[in-house]
């Protein structure tokens, strides 16, 4: 069964896939107090030191442009701010094996971000989807693939 890719595309970023990955890394050491998992979403939890809100809101709207297929929402509550990431509706509705791959990526993240590119590229490919890129690097697809073939 054939499926749409998901694709990422930085072409109109004002940075790199690496460069993103160590702000999500800087982001990470500063600030994060926990995440949470269900089925359909993942929850990021950081403390609400001085900017944090300010900075997860915008690097969640960059994400957002270069990854058209993830549902962003930010909030602040208890003491911390939330960023809730889903995948938009109806957009998983053809394989959701992949779109859970997706997800848990982000879940992920805190972990396994000093990995970089190189890393999640490998990861994923261990998970049964492959991940080309443009010349430039600033579009990355991301398909499944038969990992037991």
């Amino acid at each position: 069964m054939a499926t749409a890719p998901i694709v990422c595309d930085l072409t109109g970023a004002p940075d790199t896939a690496e460069q993103r990955m160590a702000e999500y890394g800087r982001l990470f050491a500063q600030s994060l107090a926990g995440r949470d998992r269900t089925e359909q979403r993942v929850r990021l939890r950081f403390r609400t030191d001085g900017g944090v809100e300010a900075w997860v809101r915008d690097l969640a709207a960059r994400e957002k442009a270069c990854c058209p297929f993830y549902d962003f929402g930010i909030s602040a509550t208890g003491g911390e701010v939330w960023w809730d990431i889903s995948l938009v509706d109806g957009g998983a509705n053809d394989d959701p094996d992949t779109a859970r791959m997706m997800l848990d990526e982000f879940y992920d993240a805190p972990d396994n971000v000093a990995g970089g590119v190189a890393g999640m590229k490998e990861r994923l490919a261990n998970s049964g989807i492959a991940v080309t890129t443009n010349e430039s690097g600033t579009v990355m697809r991301f398909d499944r693939i038969d990992v037991d073939a």
